[in-house]
């Protein structure tokens, strides 16, 4: 499917791609429930609707409620997007999956505003990363599933141990290698002087980790 995206918003990609794919190996129950957390431009809330789900997307920024509306719109496809902070519109509601393209980027410091919001996550990549952990979990239905993909820049390891933490079984599904794209490579050199990228680093490697709560 052919999606527009508002200036701003961000596009989807590789990990996008992975994600979606993830998705749809997923078994969902008749009527499932499913949150997008972090929408964009509404590419996976569309996947998970396009299976019958009744699903609810949140995004922090204007510009991508307003480009998840449209794309839904234009697909004819029934998707409640909501602006908030990751959770919180949605507050004291359980749901049989979610899925989640936080930002993930290891920056010298976070975006607050603009584009860059939607990939720069601190130092160590894991500003929303760690947040994904200690509050979507409580949102997981027993026997709830939460897709969550991002680069190995970030860590594997802590979230896998977040997740566990947290009572999910938690298991890398997904990995593809994908070269760097603007972004990474502008900060190819920064990311070696902090030890995240070795000398000949130009590939980075994208994950799906799902963590499943149980029964």
């Amino acid at each position: 499917m052919a999606l527009l995206t508002l200036p701003g918003v961000y596009a989807p990609q590789d990990d996008t791609a992975l994600l979606a794919d993830a998705l749809r190996n997923e078994s969902l129950p008749p009527q499932a429930t499913v949150l997008d957390v972090g929408t964009g431009s509404g590419a996976l809330a569309l996947v998970a609707a396009s299976r019958g789900a009744r699903v609810t997307a949140v995004d922090i920024s204007r510009r991508a409620v307003w480009t998840a509306r449209l794309n839904a719109l234009v697909a004819r496809t029934p998707v409640r997007v909501l602006r908030g902070d990751l959770t919180a519109p949605v507050a004291g509601r359980t749901f049989d999956l979610i899925v989640t393209n936080p930002p993930y980027v290891p920056s010298p410091s976070p975006a607050r505003r603009g584009p860059a919001r939607a990939w720069d996550a601190g130092r160590d990549g894991r500003l929303v990363l760690d947040r994904i952990c200690r509050e979507v979990p409580p949102l997981l239905r027993p026997g709830g599933v939460l897709l969550v993909v991002h680069s190995a820049l970030s860590g594997i390891a802590p979230t896998l141990a977040c997740m566990r933490a947290a009572g999910l079984a938690a298991t890398v599904t997904e990995r593809r290698y994908v070269t760097f794209g603007p972004v990474l490579r502008s900060r190819q050199s920064w990311l070696r002087d902090e030890g995240l990228l070795g000398p000949d680093g130009e590939k980075e490697e994208l994950v799906v980790v799902r963590a499943e709560r149980p029964h």
